[in-house]
């Protein structure tokens, strides 16, 4: 389970900001996962409440905003993959594994109070 150790991470560096913010307390965190992360959306939520227990986030709301696999398709370009099975594109068929997108897990925002 290594979304402790990435909750733990995130919630330090959310609370670093909120402090350099003069912040008292940390309502909601807003993140971005990739499907590609190897992130299990439960388990973060699990791990983020236990690692925001006695700090600036200690009851926050974490928000997950779920990133697609996006890939480069070099007739169509940028497009978006209905999974993370084939790596074809979808409108062509044309075998690709240049990953644009997909890949994150990024601290997007923070509420403070």
């Amino acid at each position: 389970m290594h979304e402790l150790s990435l909750a733990v991470e995130l919630v330090r560096a959310a609370e670093e900001a909120a402090r350099r913010a003069d912040a008292n307390r940390v309502t909601a965190v807003a993140v971005t996962v990739g499907a590609l992360s190897g992130v299990a959306e439960d388990a973060l939520r699990f791990a983020f409440d236990v690692a925001a227990a006695g700090t600036l986030l200690a009851g926050a709301r974490l928000d997950v905003r779920p990133v697609p696999v996006t890939v480069r398709c070099p007739r169509c370009g940028d497009v978006p993959l209905p999974g993370v099975q084939l790596f074809r594109c979808p409108v062509c068929d044309t075998p690709t594994a240049d990953v644009r997108a997909g890949r994150e897990l990024e601290l997007e925002s923070i509420e403070v109070e």
